[in-house]
């Protein structure tokens, strides 16, 4: 987020500085303001969809730890009381040899 404030009045600097520089052609008030409002509109945009791209990252992980969280509590217990991996069930194969 430290780096987006950063980029953001990187980006607002940098356009005061060409609003506010002698070009000689488009050297007027309402330029300048016209330009200093455009970037600003461009640095909430950057900010919007750098806070979109957090919140998005942040509901990933939520997800994940809820999920690892479903997945150890519905493991099986071993004698131990301590929860197990699932394991694979038994193929067709290793139930061909067993008696019946």
């Amino acid at each position: 987020m430290k780096k987006m404030i950063a980029l953001s009045a990187v980006l607002v600097l940098g356009a005061l500085g060409m609003a506010c520089g002698d070009s000689g052609a488009n050297n007027t008030a309402a330029n300048a303001n016209k330009m200093a409002s455009n970037a600003m509109a461009n640095a909430n945009a950057a900010i919007s969809n750098a806070n979109a791209a957090i919140a998005n990252a942040s509901n990933q992980l939520q997800t994940a730890k809820d999920q690892m969280a479903n997945a150890a509590n519905h493991a099986p217990a071993n004698a131990n009381g301590m929860k197990n991996a699932p394991t694979a069930p038994a193929t067709s194969a290793n139930n061909a040899n067993a008696k019946k």
